[in-house]
């Protein structure tokens, strides 16, 4: 007899249960949010044991490692499909949503995900690390200049490098509202600080990964987009055609087609979205700041000419997801003319 098992995971325990061949119910229980607690409870089904199949989440790349090593044949499945199955029962509980990735298993009704190595959610946390540093002390500098509004101390334009000693000099003769503000500013030369020495160390791993180095040949794609494409496909290998790739990270507009009627809307949205926003930063480098002039570009412009700059920049992303993709699987560099270059 042939068993599939569903896991509802929470933070302390998790609903496991598990049916067979003929979709009757074997055992259902509670067990602790653990691999070596939920692999001796499947124990008893090993060999016979297909699938075991459990929600991407938060502790699912723990969860999913610490299974697979203890022989347990689970499997990632993706959440909103399931989530959209879930919905056919009017009855929500863990019990009953162990019970209904369990039946999905067993149908097939599910979408298995890839699972990230240590590794590669090392890399994205250093990565979202900095982007999180810098949006703070963005946040202490608008908080700065709107709070000294008040007392009529208007900053004016000026850079981020020189905020700090505009601030000095305007409070100048204010020595009470500079105490005021003094602490946010050592706070923010801190959090700058630590952006700086976060993009040293994305410059070192960018320079040591041999994918990366190929990645940086693309104009307007720079290390962090580089290092968030590495992180965030990992292995170029599981997709099967490069046009995959944008799908994946929602860079693919909506289509909501029936009869006659067929819709085009903006881009799903539902992907990676650390790595769609860095494309969509490289893309806008490539058609704004790059000066060399190349075929992505020329196609770019000629986009925003009909369809509006915002499209193009979409369109170059989408682009660039998938070539990326290609110069990895190749070992290629950009070319940017038609000659054939040579591999890396």
């Amino acid at each position: 007899m042939k068993y599939y098992a569903g896991l509802d995971v929470s933070m302390e325990e998790t609903a496991v249960c598990v049916i067979d061949s003929d979709g009757k119910v074997a055992a259902e229980a509670k067990v602790a949010s653990e691999p070596t607690a939920l692999a001796a409870y499947l124990a008893r089904w090993r060999g016979s044991l297909v699938t075991v199949g459990h929600e991407a989440g938060g502790l699912a790349p723990w969860l999913h490692a610490g299974l697979v090593g203890e022989g347990v044949p689970a499997v990632c499945i993706e959440t909103r499909r399931m989530k959209a199955y879930a919905k056919a029962s009017p009855v929500k509980t863990d019990r009953r949503d162990a019970k209904l990735i369990a039946q999905a298993m067993r149908a097939g009704l599910y979408q298995a995900v890839h699972v990230k190595s240590e590794q590669s959610h090392k890399l994205r946390l250093l990565l979202t690390n900095r982007q999180a540093l810098l949006r703070q002390a963005r946040q202490l500098q608008g908080k700065l200049r709107g709070d000294l509004k008040v007392f009529g101390i208007k900053l004016g334009k000026v850079g981020s490098g020189g905020f700090a000693a505009r601030v000095k000099a305007r409070l100048a003769e204010r020595p009470d509202l500079l105490a005021l503000v003094e602490p946010l500013l050592e706070m923010r030369a801190r959090q700058l600080a630590e952006v700086r020495a976060y993009d040293r160390l994305l410059r070192r791993l960018g320079r040591a990964d041999p994918a990366c180095r190929l990645f940086l040949t693309v104009p307007g794609v720079g290390v962090q987009t580089a290092l968030a494409y590495r992180a965030t496909i990992e292995c170029p290998r599981r997709f099967a055609r490069s046009s995959q790739v944008p799908p994946v990270l929602g860079l693919t507009p909506r289509i909501d087609q029936s009869g006659e009627r067929s819709c085009h809307g903006a881009i799903t949205k539902a992907g990676d979205k650390l790595l769609r926003s860095l494309l969509f930063e490289a893309a806008n480098a490539l058609l704004t700041r790059s000066r060399r002039c190349c075929a992505l570009k020329r196609w770019g412009l000629d986009i925003a000419k009909r369809r509006g700059l915002n499209r193009a920049r979409v369109a170059v992303a989408r682009k660039l997801a998938i070539m990326l993709h290609r110069m990895w699987l190749d070992g290629t560099a950009f070319r940017w003319s038609a000659e054939p270059a040579p591999a890396a």
